[in-house]
């Protein structure tokens, strides 16, 4: 009885916990690395540049007008890649 405890705490623990711990650690590195010009979406599906950080917001530059939105820094869903800049026509 004793051994289908201990094997069920395990495969919980590596189920639901251990990838939910490097879920969270891989948003926390990805809120620390944050800087002003990286482009992100909000978890409410905002999309904007970054202006300013300061300790736990953001100000986030929106639209084409570029109007100024402060936001909580754990908002932050994700960094949006860069789009990659094509120098040369494409060759036929």
């Amino acid at each position: 009885m004793v051994i289908i405890l201990v094997a069920f705490v395990a495969i919980f623990y590596f189920m639901l916990i251990r990838p939910q711990r490097k879920k969270d650690k891989k948003v926390k590195e990805m809120l620390n690395a944050l800087k002003a010009g990286d482009r992100i979406c909000t978890i409410g599906g905002i999309y904007g540049t970054i202006a300013q950080i300061k300790d736990d917001t953001v100000t986030l530059l929106v639209g084409a007008d570029k109007t100024q939105m402060v936001m909580a820094r754990w908002a932050i869903r994700s960094v949006e890649d860069a789009p990659v800049e094509n120098d040369s026509e494409p060759q036929v």
